[in-house]
């Protein structure tokens, strides 16, 4: 039975998987889901200074000293970039590299992945974080209501910038790695949905799912991405 690494993305830690963890193991699967430094239950570990080879180390250490193997590893939004560099370091442990409505690495040697955090708003003078606001909500996640809006934007912490300007650089290794998708017709890359599809983007290098919502499955689609996640994984779906 497939198992599991899960990587959130921007303001989040490993409780956004608080509804999905569950599902898996109910269908027996082992499921780990990662807090980066800087984020969630780690917030006081945050400076200026984290950013993506932090966040590559935190999960290359969750793998290894949880002995880790053949698994399908999850990365969400931003953390695409990180779950890629991580399976380019170890590709023949990563069985699947599924990207949840996520950045998408190309094949190439040359650094990629670096953006500007002001796409959602001018960070406060002086500020190294960007905070998740209720327009950030509105924009990309507008089925995020009631007492899950209240959730997130409860636990939800300010996201280290270095995450957004930092560059990964692939190798080889990395084209060796099966790949999949999800994309959430609300989510970040929405609008632009029907041409990602049609390889306008660039070609997808796997199979994938399309799941009607905002830009955070986890919590407002559960079910629904569990099932998703198993299908592109090769697990069964009772």
């Amino acid at each position: 039975m497939p198992r599991f690494v899960l990587v959130p993305g921007a303001w989040l830690g490993g409780w956004a998987w608080k509804k999905v963890v569950p599902l898996l193991e109910e269908r027996g699967h082992e499921a780990c889901a990662v807090t980066l430094t800087g984020m969630g239950d780690r917030v006081h570990l945050a400076s200026k200074e984290v950013g993506i080879e932090t966040a590559i180390q935190d999960v290359l250490n969750v793998i290894k000293y949880n002995d880790l193997d053949n698994f399908i590893l999850v990365g969400h939004s931003f953390a695409g970039k990180v779950v890629a560099a991580v399976a380019d370091r170890i590709p023949k442990k990563v069985r699947v590299l599924l990207y949840l409505d996520a950045f998408r690495p190309m094949k190439v040697r040359t650094p990629q992945g670096a953006f500007d955090p002001s796409e959602f708003g001018p960070p406060p003078p002086g500020s190294w974080t960007i905070p998740l606001t209720e327009e950030i909500l509105d924009n990309i996640g507008k089925d995020v209501k009631g007492p899950d809006r209240k959730w997130i934007m409860s636990k939800a912490t300010p996201w280290p910038m270095k995450h957004s300007t930092d560059s990964v650089t692939l190798s080889e290794n990395f084209d060796t790695v099966k790949s999949a998708y999800i994309f959430c017709t609300g989510g970040g890359d929405g609008e632009y949905l029907d041409e990602i599809l049609k390889g306008k983007w660039g070609k997808l290098d796997g199979p994938h799912k399309v799941i009607e919502s905002g830009h955070w499955p986890m919590i407002t689609k559960p079910d629904e991405l569990v099932e998703d996640m198993l299908s592109l994984a090769g697990g069964s779906v009772p």
